[in-house]
């Protein structure tokens, strides 16, 4: 129900309002399970992927988000629940393993799972490292990654302001990669961490942001 009031309500206005420039999106295929994996710029990420994918799409948030009460808590579990997100709880020695679980479990089911491997928005603008659970992900589900590059997005929603404003935004999809090559070898870090560093790559060829290689920390802002 959410994610169609998502695409039928929201989206149509949300794009009349921002015309978000959309390119490569033919690479994204109408069935089967995807992995979007996206440079991470601002809060308004989430809602701009959601709104120019045609397809349902699942990113995983603080169970947080989802445990408010009274009408603010009603609220953001309607529009954390309308944008695709999946809760996940933090703190535990289990998260990172339930992460993959539940990013397992969207995918089996043939469905689009989205993340945004430097764990949280950037503070500079720059693209940093990339942390290794994407890869992970993609050599226990098999399912292709397509990096997406976000341009604009930190206009829109500036870390520290809460409304959105009208600036211009491009979406760029870029061609699937196939980790196949790996599958059949052991997940050891160096493998994780090359075939992470692949995916960033094409991120970065596509945002065209400059490239920092250490990871952006995390500071007092939802990821």
């Amino acid at each position: 129900m959410f994610h169609g009031i998502l695409k039928k309500g929201v989206a149509p206005v949300a794009r009349a309002v921002y015309r978000p420039k959309v390119e490569g999106l033919d690479n994204l295929p109408a069935h089967g399970p995807v992995i979007l994996a996206s440079n991470h710029l601002s809060f308004a990420d989430q809602l701009v992927i959601s709104i120019v994918v045609p397809r349902k799409v699942s990113f995983l948030a603080k169970a947080e988000y989802f445990e408010g009460t009274g009408v603010r808590g009603a609220l953001s579990r309607w529009f954390f629940s309308s944008l695709g997100h999946i809760p996940v709880r933090r703190g535990s020695g289990r998260t990172a393993r339930d992460s993959l679980d539940t990013a397992a479990q969207v995918l089996a089911e043939g469905g689009i799972y989205a993340i945004f491997p430097e764990g949280t928005r950037s503070l500079d603008g720059r693209l940093h490292r990339g942390r290794t659970g994407v890869a992970r992900t993609a050599l226990e589900t098999g399912a292709p990654v397509i990096p997406v590059g976000l341009i604009g997005t930190d206009k829109v929603q500036p870390v520290g302001k809460k409304l959105p404003r009208v600036k211009p935004v491009t979406v760029r999809f870029g061609a699937p990669l196939s980790f196949t090559r790996y599958q059949n070898m052991t997940a050891t870090q160096p493998i994780l961490r090359a075939i992470t560093d692949e995916i960033m790559y094409a991120i970065l060829e596509l945002s065209g942001q400059e490239y920092v290689d250490n990871y952006q920390q995390s500071g007092n802002q939802a990821a």
